[in-house]
């Protein structure tokens, strides 16, 4: 080590909120590093990956997986179905409002703390004194399952859309549902050998995703009402902006905060900058801004595209539950006819695929930076880092993996496989805000904001969105029917699987993980203090005695 290049790194000095408040250690570096490289060693962690993205690259993985038309079309049954056409308007303008309030305090999060592991991290750090593992070990297990269930349900949809292509094209052909789970393992295998490489191919990968599905958009906004072969081409404002014709058993008013699925969980994949910190360059700044550029983008563009849809759309009943099982499908059939409809269609799932790797990388950097604190079950496989791609190989085929057991859900039922779409909106927005109420309600002032931060509006937008989410995580555990009508095909098994799988983890914790899992682990050379120096052990359980303060570059796990 080279002695005058060896100096200590002042976490103060770079405006980031570190678990190093928490014991009073400082992080060492040996050699010039530039500031990203200065900021991730002073949060604990060393530079494994290469910082190949800009902002741009940022948000192209993150509006890649937003998708806009083709996640619209993935959860079209939803808001057309539960709220009609007026409910899906005003239920994108209500609801997308209120998740920019989501996006904003998520975004002032990642400025202060740009690192892979994101929502978990900034749980740990804001936790009250003694709760940071538990409050960690509750976002990061919340924020793995919405992001585990990302690839199953963005390809069971695509799966389903080349499945429904097929029956169009060939009407004696009939579909099984086999059909479709092979189809889906095909589709995570080619995304798993794309994704699984370097940082920079990534990078113009989803470049491309992004100008796909951008045009995509346009080419949706402009030909479904000029290609229209109905007539009139449009329906009445009356009927698009007027009465929300309740499709459930609930009152009109709940209804309408059930369609909010759709909205919620096309506009879900904002936080992707996020984990994607590590491989970006001047994160702090760049970081934030490609979320809050996403949030705004699928505001807006989303609201576009639904307009157009509701204005297009003849038999809201053929498209929900048409002979093919496919909204968009039946959509573009009933709309353009079958020629045309049949292109429309096959733009969509073009745009899907982008969708399903975005996905899956934003999945693999969850379960990397987990895995590196060994919060998953077989860490140690999941957080290696490949020699040659400098990308998180096992951990891109762990959650493609995953996917395809997921998928197995199918078997029993539409509902079935349906809950997963349900599932990765309430497990992401539970990880969203876990932290930021933390920060609301918790921190004190041991926050210490970014470059990018909210000043003065912090506490009121951190309210909102704590309200928002507050509000909405239970409306979309509520199947469409109730009493006699209500049966175990149409059952949502929301609150099943995602809290059964939640109450075992919270289970594995309170008998076994509390006693080893300690949040962030460091991996940095750091020096201690004190008191901080008896409270932290390392990985073999061993104290550091009475010794001077001293510097060690072991893995620290921080109380």
């Amino acid at each position: 080590m080279s002695e005058d290049r060896r100096h200590t790194v002042d976490d103060r000095s770079l405006h980031v909120t570190s678990v190093f408040q928490k014991t009073g250690d400082h992080a060492v570096i040996d050699h010039v590093a530039d500031s990203d490289e200065e900021i991730l060693v002073a949060l604990g962690y060393k530079q494994e990956f290469k910082r190949d993205f800009s902002i741009w690259e940022s948000f192209s993985v993150s509006f890649s997986v937003l998708g806009l038309v083709p996640s619209i079309a993935s959860t079209l049954s939803y808001n057309l179905a539960y709220s009609g056409l007026a409910g899906s308007v005003w239920g994108w303008v209500v609801a997308g409002i209120l998740i920019q309030f989501v996006a904003l305090a998520m975004a002032e999060l990642c400025s202060s703390m740009p690192t892979a592991g994101g929502l978990y991290y900034a749980s740990a750090v804001l936790a009250p004194e003694g709760y940071g593992p538990l409050c960690s070990w509750i976002t990061g297990w919340a924020n793995f399952m919405g992001q585990a269930t990302g690839p199953c349900s963005v390809n069971y949809a695509l799966a389903s859309m080349m499945v429904t292509a097929a029956q169009i094209g060939n009407p004696s052909y009939t579909p099984e549902t086999w059909h479709v789970y092979l189809t889906l393992l095909a589709l995570l295998t080619v995304e798993g050998l794309l994704v699984m490489n370097s940082t920079k191919f990534l990078g113009y990968l989803n470049k491309v995703g992004t100008l796909i599905n951008l045009a995509f958009v346009f080419i949706f906004i402009i030909w479904m009402p000029a290609g229209s072969i109905n007539h009139p081409k449009t329906n009445e404002n009356s009927e698009v902006w007027g009465k929300i014709t309740n499709g459930t058993e609930w009152p009109s008013g709940f209804a309408f905060l059930m369609g909010f699925l759709s909205v919620i969980w096309t506009m879900s994949g904002y936080d992707a900058p996020f984990h994607l910190s590590e491989e970006c360059s001047n994160a702090n700044i760049a970081s934030p801004r490609a979320i809050v550029m996403t949030a705004q983008f699928g505001l807006y563009l989303g609201w576009a595209i639904i307009l157009v849809i509701v204005y297009t759309v003849k038999n809201i009943e053929d498209v929900v539950d048409g002979q093919y099982g496919q909204p968009m499908g039946s959509l573009c059939l009933q709309v353009l006819g079958k020629r045309s409809g049949l292109a429309m269609f096959s733009l969509n799932m073009v745009a899907q695929f982008f969708v399903g790797i975005g996905c899956t990388v934003a999945s693999s950097r969850v379960v990397y930076a987990y895995s590196r604190d060994g919060a998953l079950p077989g860490s140690r496989w999941w957080k290696h880092v490949n020699s040659h791609t400098k990308t998180p190989v096992n951990a891109v085929w762990f959650v493609l993996a995953l996917g395809a057991l997921l998928g197995l859900l199918m078997f029993a039922s539409p509902v079935a496989i349906g809950a997963v779409f349900s599932i990765g909106a309430i497990a992401q927005y539970t990880a969203f805000i876990f932290p930021v109420a933390l920060k609301l309600f918790a921190v004190g002032n041991r926050f210490r904001p970014g470059p990018w931060n909210l000043g003065r509006l912090s506490t009121p937008i951190g309210a909102v969105a704590c309200a928002w989410v507050a509000l909405i995580i239970p409306a979309l555990c509520f199947p469409a029917y109730k009493g006699k009508d209500l049966n175990d095909l149409n059952m949502n098994y929301t609150c099943l699987i995602y809290g059964g799988v939640m109450l075992l983890a919270l289970l594995w914790y309170a008998m076994d993980a509390r006693k080893w899992f300690r949040g962030p682990k460091i991996n940095v050379e750091h020096l201690m203090y004190g008191a901080a120096r008896e409270r932290v052990l390392d990985e073999k359980g061993q104290g550091n005695g009475s010794e001077s303060p001293e510097s060690t570059a072991e893995n620290k796990e921080i109380q």
